[in-house]
């Protein structure tokens, strides 16, 4: 059973571990990463010990998030003008 539930907006994204952390009642901090999130996994494990909480939140929000950066990974370069000599 969860530690606890959790909503996303709870979390706070830590750009070092490039994943949503929460506090544990160890010291260390619940993590969870967007790729995580984009597959579907809502359980955010601590690294130290063995509780883990249930993160509620819609996981749309973050398959919108992964179409926007394939869409815009497939926009065409811009071009740059040539000089000939």
């Amino acid at each position: 059973m969860s530690y606890d539930n959790v909503e996303i907006e709870d979390m706070e994204w830590n750009e070092e571990l490039q994943a949503f952390t929460y506090p544990c009642p160890c010291g260390d901090f619940f993590q969870i990463t967007k790729d995580d999130l984009q597959l579907g996994e809502e359980i955010a494990r601590c690294p130290s010990c063995s509780l883990y909480i249930t993160v509620v939140y819609n996981q749309e929000d973050f398959l919108r998030d992964k179409d926007k950066s394939k869409k815009k990974d497939l926009e065409p370069a811009k071009q740059l003008p040539i000089s000939v000599a």
